[in-house]
């Protein structure tokens, strides 16, 4: 039985942050750390002490992780602490051995480390490790204790310290041993975590400031496959045949709150089966049959809506990104002052962007209706010229939804309401939230400043307008966006016309399944241009070491060439030779975004390329994907050096010895969870199963009207139950014999 780890957080805000900069604000983003790995970072949101980030991320997590950490005191150092009883007196004896993953402290972006152990009134220091955040010491210390110390308890305390020439040292970290465990253990030894001088907000002076956060930590012990098998039996007879209330029973028995999970879910089985049309037809119907008043179609946050709204991220988002991001990318870059709101112009912002002095409130709104009508038809112009773009899959989605709309809407004044159970998906709860925060769904790098920020959603207000057919144009308190109202109802026709185009598609057409949901030997997960370090040109200065190349990564293999052309020779790395997945540190190259991939060949040989990202943020995501086709490897090493070997020595540890192990442990089993990730079929059906458990009350008062259907799937999700008391049984004795074994 295999253990599942999943931790979903959401960094929602910040509140009343620290001033860092002159002009009395900072531009605050948060780093998230699992055991001092970075595996997610914020947008930066600029000049602002209240910044709003609602940021959500999933990670998938190895067995035995140790903390998760939203910046603090970073580190762990490697000692043995041993108290000494001899002719000669009394004695504290420390070996530093090594310190890694320090905080960097100095402008290098390392820091030159020292240790020290106090105890009472003693003290004693280690040498400095100049610039290095992986110090490897290899020294002894002692204190001279006397008699009377023994009995006096107190705390030994081991720090870590960053010397400076200028000004005073900054804290790294520290330790503290308990006196009294030397007395039952006479030697203590290990890795310890650094920890904080502090732990309250005392130690800041009170000025922290706060941060709001959602955290839901999931640990699920995952069967052998043909345990979910029944399970999934049912799912898919649910689909295929007139009898869907096992998924009808699935609804019933979840809560609003975990919707979105169990349609994500569900989305990403019925992929994988190639029943994903069939199951969205089977909601979608049951939606549409039980919808008495066409204006309320799919308002409600029902399993249907959710997984339509999954689904389209499932197998759209390329097609998104393709449609969009010209468009998002332009309107970053020009930044222009667009404001249709009377009560919000600042004409002494137009002051300060303008070389004509004073402009007027109306030229202001003039100058920003023809700005805006220029991006609406830009973006409405993209949409409809995508036919051919928009995932097959997607179009068989739509045309069945449109005809089960048109089934149980057929009256002439319900002509636009096929039209708008399909719009409302794809302008309202697609195209819209992506324009309103293009950070959310991988268009951009960054958030928003204020001024664009204003701009996205006065553009989503108008596509969702759009989306609306223009129907409620009129009716709204926002009476400033009727200069918008003529090229939105312009649009509607040339929308119309393109839904109609869209769903022209044969039904029976082959949906492959979308290649970012489902992880094919042969297919491409990940590519795009990346820096790859010249490695056989060692001596080259670090800006010149770096050749642009395009990478694709597979299951099967990671490869690259000089362009995409596909008459280029590709270098490949097979992903099975793959030992470990991680960051480089930056002083390695004195370049940011550095990733290595550490390979072994059948001989043996160890080999590392080493990749530039533009950012944090597409470097944690080759790292994850990298990471997921190489997780179920056999030879992944235990540690690594975040550093590069050069000039006789690793630039982390400093030593000398090549082949030496590595000075930080791996993190190869940390991945990002999202869109794109590889479909697992027995942990989704165990998330199916865990919703089905916690209603299994509520099931079973379900047996008195379908009696059938609810006393197999009652049966299904008791067996299920019965396996998991098994196994963990099994788990326990298992461990109790391995204490008990000499």
């Amino acid at each position: 039985m295999a253990k599942n780890t999943s931790l979903y957080f959401r960094i929602v805000e910040g509140r009343s942050l620290p001033v860092k900069d002159v002009s009395g604000t900072s531009d605050p983003y948060c780093i998230v750390k699992v055991d001092n790995e970075v595996v997610a970072r914020t947008a930066t949101v600029w000049k602002n002490l209240n910044p709003f980030w609602g940021e959500e991320y999933t990670l998938h997590l190895p067995t035995g992780f140790h903390s998760l950490s939203f910046y603090e005191v970073q580190g762990e150092i490697h000692f043995g602490l041993e108290l000494l009883r001899d002719a000669k007196g009394i004695g504290l004896r420390c070996h530093f051995i090594e310190a890694r993953d320090l905080a960097p402290r100095d402008i290098s972006g390392t820091s030159d480390p020292f240790a020290r152990i106090l105890f009472n009134n003693h003290s004693a220091e280690t040498s400095i490790i100049k610039k290095t955040r992986y110090p490897h010491w290899g020294e002894t210390l002692e204190l001279e204790l006397e008699t009377e110390e023994l009995s006096e308890g107190g705390t030994v305390t081991v720090e870590v310290w960053d010397w400076d020439m200028v000004g005073k040292n900054d804290f790294l970290g520290k330790v503290e041993i308990p006196f009294a465990c030397l007395h039952k253990t006479p030697l203590v030894q290990g890795w310890f975590r650094l920890m904080p001088l502090g732990n309250n907000e005392d130690d800041a002076g009170g000025k922290l400031g706060a941060l709001r956060l959602k955290v839901r930590l999931v640990e699920d012990h995952i069967l052998p496959s043909m345990y979910y098998q029944p399970l999934i039996d049912l799912l898919v007879q649910s689909v295929i045949s007139p009898d869907g209330s096992p998924l009808t029973m699935l609804e019933e028995v979840t809560t609003v709150e975990s919707r979105q999970d169990v349609a994500m879910t569900l989305v990403k089985i019925y992929l994988g089966r190639g029943l994903v049309v069939p199951f969205l037809d089977y909601l979608n119907t049951r939606e549409v049959n039980h919808t008495l008043d066409p204006n309320t179609l799919f308002r409600s946050n029902s399993l249907a809506s959710k997984a339509m709204e999954q689904f389209m991220k499932a197998v759209g988002m390329l097609y998104l990104h393709e449609v969009l991001k010209p468009i998002i990318n332009r309107i970053f870059e020009e930044k222009k002052y667009i404001e249709l709101d009377p009560c919000k112009i600042d004409l002494n912002r137009t002051r300060r962007i303008s070389f004509k002095g004073a402009v007027s409130e109306a030229e202001v709104r003039e100058s920003s209706v023809e700005m805006l009508q220029g991006y609406l038809s830009n973006i409405v112009e993209s949409i409809i010229g995508s036919v051919t773009q928009c995932p097959p899959v997607m179009r068989v989605a739509f045309k069945q939804l449109h005809k089960r709309v048109e089934e149980q809407f057929p009256e002439s004044e319900n002509e636009d309401v096929k039209y708008l159970a399909i719009s409302g998906f794809f302008f309202l709860r697609f195209l819209a939230p992506a324009i309103l925060t293009p950070k959310l769904f991988h268009l951009r790098d960054q958030h928003a400043d204020t001024r664009t920020s204003r701009t996205l959603l006065l553009l989503a207000k108008a596509v969702q307008s759009v989306g609306n057919l223009g129907l409620q144009l009129g009716h709204g308190k926002e009476l400033w966006m009727e200069p918008l109202h003529p090229i939105i109802l312009y649009s509607v026709a040339s929308v119309k016309d393109f839904l109609d185009k869209l769903i022209d598609i044969d039904s029976e057409t082959k949906c492959e399944v979308p290649q970012r949901a489902v992880f094919l030997p042969s297919v491409t997960v990940k590519e795009g241009y990346l820096q790859k370090h010249k490695a056989e040109s060692p001596q080259l200065l670090s800006r010149f070491s770096f050749k642009k190349r395009y990478f694709w990564l597979s299951s099967e293999t990671l490869s690259y060439a000089k362009t995409p052309d596909p008459w280029q020779v590709r270098s490949s790395i097979p992903i099975q030779c793959v030992c470990a997945v991680e960051r480089v540190d930056e002083n390695a190259f004195q370049q940011q975004h550095v990733l290595q991939v550490v390979t072994q060949d059948n001989d043996g040989q160890m080999h590392t390329i080493y990749t530039q990202c533009k950012n944090v943020n597409e470097l944690n995501q080759w790292l994850s994907a990298i990471r997921k086709a190489s997780i179920y490897n056999r030879r992944m090493l235990p540690s690594f050096h975040p550093g590069v070997y050069r000039s006789g020595k690793w630039t982390c540890c400093l030593q000398a010895d090549r082949a030496t192990s590595g000075c930080s442990r791996t993190h190869s089993a940390v991945t990002l969870g999202d869109w794109s990730d590889p479909l697992d079929p027995d942990a989704e059906t165990q998330t199916i199963y865990k919703q089905l458990l916690q209603g299994r009350d509520k099931l079973r008062s379900l047996l008195k009207h379908r009696q059938a259907a609810a006393v197999r799937l009652l049966g299904v999700v008791l067996d299920l139950e019965q396996a998991h008391a098994t196994f963990q049984r099994q788990e326990r004795v298992e461990a109790g014999s391995l204490i008990l074994t000499p």
